[in-house]
C-alpha cells in the first residue's frame, strides 16, 4: 500500500491531538489527501508534502491543513513524540522536527527550488542562515516555527486557505519600502490548492534577544501590585515609556503601509450597520450583554452620523501586545495574518487605522485586569461596590499606558487618535463585544475583563454626552 492509502487511516486520531489543529472539540469524520508532492525520494528521511482535507461529523465546511511527512525505518528517539504511525515498512512522523528535513527546506528556499506545484522563493538580497541546524519553537497555537541560529525563522502555516496569506503580502510590501519595524522577509514557500495559489510558509529575520510585549506588560503590572504605596510612574517596572515607543512604531508601520499599498474610503453608516448587526447577534449568544446594548447602539449611531467618508488603508487587523517584540534596537510588529476567525476577503480589505489602535488599547486593559485576577477574585473586583487599592492601581496602569501609546502614535502619525473619540470608542466597543463572546465560549473566567471594559466605555460616552 502507498502513502496516500495508509496515512489517511492514521490521521483522524493523530490530527486532533496536535496543538496547531484549529478544530479542537469537533469530531473528525475522515481525512483525505488533497494533494501529495514527493520532495525527497532517496535515502533517509523520505519526505512528502501533503495537503489534507479534513471532513467533520457535524457537516461543517472542510478544512485544509499541510503536513510535511517524513519516513525512516528507525526514527531517532527525539522524534518519538511526533510519530504518526507505520506506513509502508517505515515510520511516518511530522518532518519539521527532523534536522535533516529542516536543512533541506532552508536550502530549498536559498536556492529557489521548485518541486511540482511547490515553489521555494528567496527574497532578493536576503541573508539566509547557513550551516546551523533547525530547531522547532514550541510557543505557537496555530502555526509551527523553526529557527536556524539567530539568523532565520520559518513560519509554516498549518491551516491552508486559498489566496495569498496577508502576513506574507504585507511583509513583502513593507520590505519594498525598507521598513525596519518588522522582521525582514527572507523568503516564502508557495503552492496551489484546487487551482488557487496558497501561502505555505514564510522565512524572516530571527529577532534575537527579544521580549514579548504581553509578557513585559504583565511583569510591569506585577511590579506595581507588589509595591505597597507607589503609583505606576514611581515603580521601577513602569511600562509607559515602552508603550509610547510602541505607539511610535505602530504609527510608522501605518505610514509605510499607506506608502506601499493602496488606500481608500469607507462609509461610516455602512461601518455602523455592521457593528449593529454584530452586536445584535452577540446579545443573542451572551445575554449578559443585553443590559449594555442600548448605550452601545447609541455609540454606533454617533458613528453613522459622522460627516464624509472615513480614510482606509491596509492594517495589521489583529494588533495586541502579543503581536509585538521588544528587541535591543526597538519594537517590532509581528504576525500580520489579521483576525484568524475572519474570512480572507475581510482580512485583506482596507480598514481604518483606528482598528489597530483600538486593539492595542484593549490589550492594555487585558494586561492590567488579567493580572488583577491573579491577586483578587473576579467576583470581587467586578462588583461595583468593591473599590480596593489593587483595582485602582489596575485602572491607573491601564489608563497611563493607553495614554502613552496614543502619545507615541501621535508623534509619528501627525494626528492624535484620541481626537477621533467617537470613532475610536466605537472600534474599542466592537472589539470588546467580540472578546466577550470569545471568552464566554472558550475562557469563561476571562469574560469579566471585556465586560468591565464595556461598562467603562459606555459610561464614559454617557458622561461626555452629559447624560
Amino acid at each position: 500500500m502507498s502513502l496516500d492509502e495508509e496515512l489517511p487511516e492514521l490521521l483522524p486520531e493523530w490530527l486532533p491531538k496536535q496543538r496547531w489543529f484549529a478544530a479542537k472539540g469537533r469530531q473528525v469524520r475522515s481525512v483525505a489527501i488533497a494533494s501529495v508532492t514527493p520532495l525527497r525520494t532517496d535515502g533517509e528521511p523520505l519526505l512528502d508534502h501533503l495537503l489534507l482535507a479534513v471532513d467533520f461529523a457535524d457537516d461543517s465546511p472542510v478544512q485544509h491543513y499541510q503536513l510535511l511527512v517524513a519516513r525512516r525505518e528507525h526514527p531517532r528517539g527525539e522524534l518519538e513524540h511526533v510519530v504518526i504511525g507505520a506506513v509502508g515498512g517505515h515510520i511516518a512522523y511530522d518532518g519539521l522536527w527532523d534536522t535533516g528535513v529542516t536543512e533541506w527546506l532552508l536550502d530549498s528556499i536559498r536556492t529557489g527550488r521548485t518541486v511540482g506545484e511547490i515553489r521555494f522563493v528567496p527574497e532578493p538580497g536576503a541573508e539566509i542562515a547557513h550551516g546551523v541546524p533547525g530547531r522547532v519553537l514550541g510557543v505557537e497555537q496555530s502555526n509551527t516555527s523553526v529557527s536556524w541560529g539567530e539568523r532565520s525563522i520559518l513560519k509554516l502555516f498549518r491551516r491552508v486557505l486559498p489566496g495569498v496569506n496577508p502576513d506574507l503580502e504585507l511583509h513583502r510590501a513593507l520590505r519594498s519600502v525598507g521598513s525596519t519595524e518588522v522582521a525582514a522577509l527572507q523568503g516564502a514557500i508557495e503552492g496551489v490548492l484546487h487551482g488557487e495559489p496558497v501561502t505555505l510558509g514564510m522565512l524572516q529575520d530571527f529577532a534575537a534577544n527579544s521580549a514579548d510585549g504581553w509578557a513585559m506588560a504583565l511583569a510591569s503590572v506585577r511590579d506595581l501590585f507588589a509595591e505597597g504605596d507607589l503609583r505606576a510612574d514611581e515603580v521601577g517596572g513602569d511600562f509607559a515609556a515602552e508603550a509610547s515607543r510602541l505607539g511610535e512604531t505602530v504609527g510608522v508601520v501605518h505610514a509605510e503601509l499607506r506608502e506601499a499599498l493602496a488606500t481608500g474610503e469607507a462609509d461610516p453608516r455602512t461601518l455602523a450597520r455592521t457593528w449593529h448587526d454584530r452586536l445584535s447577534a452577540s446579545v443573542a449568544e451572551v445575554p449578559v450583554l443585553a443590559e449594555h446594548a442600548e448605550p452601545i447602539h447609541a455609540i454606533y449611531d454617533a458613528v453613522a452620523a459622522l460627516p464624509g467618508p472615513l480614510p482606509t488603508q491596509r492594517v495589521h487587523g489583529d494588533l495586541h501586545l502579543g503581536q509585538t517584540l521588544r528587541t535591543p534596537r526597538g519594537w517590532l510588529v509581528i504576525d500580520f495574518e489579521g483576525e484568524p476567525a475572519a474570512p480572507l476577503a475581510e482580512r485583506v480589505r482596507p480598514d481604518s487605522a483606528l482598528r489597530d489602535i483600538a486593539g492595542m488599547l484593549r490589550s492594555f486593559d487585558y494586561a492590567a485586569f488579567h493580572q488583577l485576577s491573579q491577586w483578587e477574585p473576579t467576583d470581587q473586583w467586578t462588583d461595583p461596590d468593591h473599590d480596593s487599592q489593587l483595582v485602582w492601581r489596575a485602572r491607573e496602569w491601564a489608563e497611563r499606558n493607553r495614554s502613552a501609546f496614543c502619545d507615541g502614535y501621535a508623534l509619528r502619525a501627525g494626528a492624535d487618535p484620541r481626537e477621533q473619540s467617537v470613532l475610536l470608542r466605537a472600534f474599542e466597543l466592537d472589539k470588546a463585544v467580540y472578546e466577550l463572546v470569545y471568552e464566554t465560549r472558550f475562557r469563561p473566567t476571562w469574560a469579566a475583563i471585556p465586560l468591565a471594559s464595556i461598562t467603562r466605555l459606555t459610561t464614559d460616552a454617557q458622561s461626555d454626552a452629559g447624560v
